[in-house]
């Protein structure tokens, strides 16, 4: 029965491309010998680069935030990026709080309605991301563990695949129109 890429899977697979053993877990990452902490450090870099481009599955549209008894309005920290859907206001992310550039105050005293794209975690992401991620994770891990130029062009070939693959599975999911 298929089933989706796991973490622990990605990681063999860029231990592979370097000619190292796998491993059979990555829950202790003190246990893990020196190049799979390597691969697993790669891993969440790219995938945390990638979601920051903010694909359909990790955007969330017209959401409400709403104030603390504060007038504050924070972020969760999985939040990457927050663009208010009103124009009239100038509001911008600083750290996980959000800041009132017309006013010059973090107080808020109405709603606010943004577009969201949160980091997620490796198991909610869909598995065009996740071959991606872990393809161009084995790309980066390699060139900063072995530096072979031979290998980094043969992942590098399945890399272009693999985020073809992602932005025709984006597209698909994201219901765009030309005016979009």
């Amino acid at each position: 029965m298929p089933t989706l890429t796991s973490k622990l899977e990605a990681v063999n697979s860029m231990l592979g491309h370097i000619g190292e053993s796998p491993v059979n877990s990555i829950s202790n990452t003190n246990a893990l010998p020196v190049s799979a902490a390597t691969a697993i450090s790669a891993l969440d870099e790219v995938s945390r680069a990638v979601q920051s481009e903010g694909w359909n599955f990790n955007t969330e549209v017209n959401v409400s935030l709403s104030p603390a008894g504060d007038g504050t309005i924070t972020l969760s920290d999985d939040i990457i990026e927050m663009d208010p859907i009103d124009t009239s206001v100038d509001v911008v992310q600083r750290g996980l709080s959000l800041f009132d550039r017309s006013n010059n105050t973090t107080v808020f005293t109405s709603d606010l309605k943004v577009n969201q794209t949160r980091l997620l975690d490796w198991d909610s992401l869909p598995e065009p991301a996740r071959r991606y991620i872990a393809l161009s994770a084995s790309r980066v891990f390699q060139g900063r563990v072995v530096g072979s130029r031979e290998l980094e062009a043969l992942i590098a070939r399945d890399e272009y695949t693999a985020r073809a693959k992602l932005l025709e599975f984006d597209a698909g999911s994201a219901d765009r129109t030309i005016f979009d």
